[in-house]
């Protein structure tokens, strides 16, 4: 992947930045997440979550064996378009 790939849209995180935390010690994708705010956006890693769970694989396939993985969060509760919109 290119460097200036965005992973993370929300977070706008590259690869470069994946790159460097991994470097700097972050080796889970936990690790990572903490380090660089990769799947913390608005979709809360509904988007990114897999393609930082494949760049790290490609780096050590080793590195999640055994740790818990990167979760889903939900929203506190869901909003319709007409209820944004004023609507009943």
């Amino acid at each position: 992947m290119n460097e200036g790939f965005i992973v993370c849209r929300c977070e706008e995180v590259t690869v470069k930045q994946l790159e460097d935390a991994y470097l700097s010690g972050a080796i889970t994708s936990r690790q990572l997440k903490m380090k660089t705010r990769a799947t913390m956006g608005a979709c809360q890693g509904r988007v990114c979550r897999q393609l930082v769970n494949l760049w790290l694989s490609k780096k050590d396939y080793r590195a999640d064996k055994g740790v818990e993985p990167l979760s889903y969060r939900t929203p506190i509760r869901l909003v319709t378009f007409g209820e944004l919109a004023g609507e009943e």
